[in-house]
């Protein structure tokens, strides 16, 4: 039986025609794919409030150097031309895993923005495409529901992933200079590290006193053992080290490290880097991107054979305490499956749970999905690849996973 790809219905159950029930929605809209410039994208997803930084502009070029998939922008646009709404849509297809549109692969966030009549449109057109185009899938991965839901059995709303945000507290009172007693340049020394805890009142006081005593003690441990982390663009070669090897001893294949330095190049004020060290050896390593007043981990590794040592949980309150000395107010650990081991960790800061709006539209019978090592069908896979020699496995690593969004 043929099913409708256009079929939408409000978040309280009823069904809506294209534009013709929304309050204020512009008389006419059309979609159609961007050809505009950057400048014009950024400044629309600048000033919308559901904007993430996977929908700005500079995606588009990382994307297509780096792993050569066609990127589809589409944008609404009414009287005169203006831009109500936008979708930034990648083709991944391959023989093996299947033909899709995501928005944002190999990204936490996506989907169609604006107004909710264009909103509306994007995603009628987005079906309509996926329908033409034979997609195996069609995923918008919203970061929350948009106002008006896609209503046909071929949309399905998932739930199986999360996202998990610690609210970082406005500042205390400042009693010791900048500085004193804290690591500064190298970045993370714990406030209290070395005296009674919160005694230091730097911009992260207020979030340490709130971390559970024993998640600050297993911040001190790797402090005590030596540990210190850095920060800069100079920390993307060891972050890539630490990450190839955590990936391999996975059972994952890595990304290649040509796309970090694409995404170092494309957002130089917005990604950062950084790397504990023991000694001169990078032991755990993160990347992860500002946002307005969020920051967001996207990617964390760390060495297994110092687990020990847990430098991670020094890792992440460095990443937290550099947040805090910016003013921002929310620390995202990204995402992950409900339940798992790394929902775990990140509970265990004090966070809250974020459950993400993910839409998939799919012609078969029921729910789609991306391919994932958990999948059965692939489940040979990464009882291979935790046996590959660490270069091997970082050399095909990106020919693998650039078709797995």
């Amino acid at each position: 039986m043929e099913r409708s790809p256009s079929a939408l219905r409000a978040r309280g159950g009823h069904h809506l025609s294209l534009a013709s029930q929304v309050a204020g929605a512009p008389p006419a809209l059309a979609v159609e794919t961007f050809a505009g410039s950057a400048t014009e994208w950024d400044a629309f997803v600048d000033g919308c409030a559901d904007a993430t930084h996977c929908h700005r502009y500079g995606w588009r070029g990382v994307l297509e150097r780096v792993f050569g998939h066609e990127c589809i922008y589409l944008a609404a646009r009414g009287g005169a031309g203006r831009l109500h709404g936008v979708l930034p849509l990648v083709r991944v297809r391959s023989p093996l895993f299947g033909h899709f549109l995501v928005s944002m692969p190999f990204l936490n966030y996506g989907g169609p923005i604006g107004d909710p009549a264009a909103v509306e449109a994007l995603v009628v057109a987005a079906a309509s495409r996926a329908a033409s185009d034979r997609v195996s899938l069609l995923e918008l991965r919203n970061r929350a529901p948009i106002a008006i839901e896609p209503a046909s059995p071929a949309w399905h709303r998932s739930a199986r992933k999360i996202t998990v945000v610690l609210d970082i507290p406005p500042d205390g009172p400042s009693t010791r200079p900048p500085g004193k007693g804290r690591k500064r340049t190298g970045g993370g020394a714990a406030p209290g590290a070395g005296d009674s805890a919160g005694a230091d009142r730097g911009p992260a006081s207020a979030l340490w006193t709130r971390i559970d005593a024993k998640v600050r003690s297993q911040v001190r441990r790797p402090q005590k053992e030596g540990v210190t982390v850095r920060f800069g663009a100079d920390q993307l070669g060891a972050f890539y080290r630490v990450f190839a090897r955590h990936m391999r001893d996975l059972g994952t294949p890595a990304q290649s490290r040509r796309l970090f330095e694409a995404i170092a190049a494309a957002f130089p004020e917005d990604v950062w880097f950084g790397c504990a060290y023991l000694g001169d050896q990078p032991v755990a390593a993160g990347c992860g991107f500002l946002w307005r007043d969020e920051f967001e981990m996207t990617w964390a590794s760390a060495l297994s054979a110092h687990k020990r040592l847990a430098p991670n949980m020094l890792l992440y309150w460095s990443f937290m305490e550099r947040a805090a000395e910016r003013g921002v107010r929310a620390f995202n650990f990204g995402r992950c499956t409900p339940g798992g081991g790394t929902h775990r960790f990140k509970q265990q800061w004090g966070s809250r749970d974020e459950p993400l709006a993910w839409y998939d539209w799919s012609p078969g019978a029921g729910p789609a999905k991306t391919p994932s090592p958990d999948d059965s069908a692939y489940a040979w896979g990464p009882r291979i690849w935790k046996h590959l020699p660490v270069p091997l496995a970082t050399a095909l690593g990106p020919r693998i996973v650039k078709y797995i969004p």
